[in-house]
Order: structure tokens, then C-alpha cells, then sequence
């Protein structure tokens, strides 16, 4: 029998190659206001999407993908942006709603 979390995981990341589910993961993690939540959701969406390929959509060194989307990373803006772009979703700025 295969475990649950396996399910859960296979099912995340199909989910992920979405670019509509993925977007609303994205949001979710930024919701946590924490930069290390980010990085993680970013991080499982590229493993979905596989690291490689990833890093050359984004046209990104591999191996600095990876340090980038560690829970220690700090991507610069411009590598962000390349990466977001190579998902097919882009960054943006709201106004907040206040209570």
C-alpha cells in the first residue's frame, strides 16, 4: 500500500504545473509573510516542473536555482522575475485591503 503523503505529493505536484494552481500556491505562501515560506512553495512548483528545465526557461544556472529556493536563499528581483516568467506568471503589487 502506498502511503498517504506519497499521494499528496504526486497530487501537489500535478496540481502545480498549473498555472492558475500555482499562482494561488504562490499567494498562499506570501499570505504567511515569510520569505522562507515563499521560497518553499516556489521551490515545490520547480520540482514539479523539474529543476533542469526550469533553470533553462529561466535561463539560470541550476545550481543556483537551487540555493536560490532554499528556506536560506534570497534570489535576486531580476531572478525572480525570470523564473515567475518562465512559469508563465508575473509579479504583482495590490492594494491592501484594510479591515
Amino acid at each position: 500500500m502506498e502511503p498517504i503523503t506519497a499521494n499528496y505529493e504526486d497530487g501537489l505536484k500535478a496540481a502545480l504545473l498549473n498555472p492558475d494552481e500555482a499562482a494561488a500556491y504562490l499567494d498562499s505562501a506570501l499570505e504567511e509573510n515569510d520569505q522562507e515560506v515563499f521560497l518553499l512553495a516556489l521551490r515545490d512548483i520547480a520540482e514539479a516542473h523539474g529543476f533542469t528545465n526550469m533553470a533553462q526557461d529561466a535561463l539560470l544556472n541550476r545550481e543556483n536555482l537551487y540555493r536560490m529556493l532554499s528556506s536560506t536563499g534570497n534570489p535576486q528581483l531580476s531572478s525572480l522575475m525570470a523564473l515567475l516568467h518562465s512559469l508563465g506568471l508575473r509579479l504583482a503589487v495590490e492594494v491592501r485591503q484594510t479591515a
